[in-house]
């Protein structure tokens, strides 16, 4: 059985690329080992992605490749 992390201590922080003016923006938390939780910042009390660190790495480098 996994154990889900507890958020409510997390420490948010926002991508650097979402819009300054509370447009699409995105939230992770670094400060579990091996994942990386994922929310949107307009509902931080809604649900969050828990992204394997691999993945999320995998991820943002094939974004990197496209643009």
């Amino acid at each position: 059985m996994r154990h889900t992390p507890d958020l409510n201590s997390a420490r948010w922080r926002k991508s650097t690329y979402s819009n300054p003016n509370g447009g699409s923006c995105v939230e992770i938390a670094d400060d579990f080992p091996g994942l990386l939780p994922v929310r949107d910042s307009k509902g931080p009390h809604g649900l969050a992605l828990l992204i394997p660190a691999a993945a999320w790495t995998a991820f943002v480098a094939s974004l990197k490749d496209q643009g």
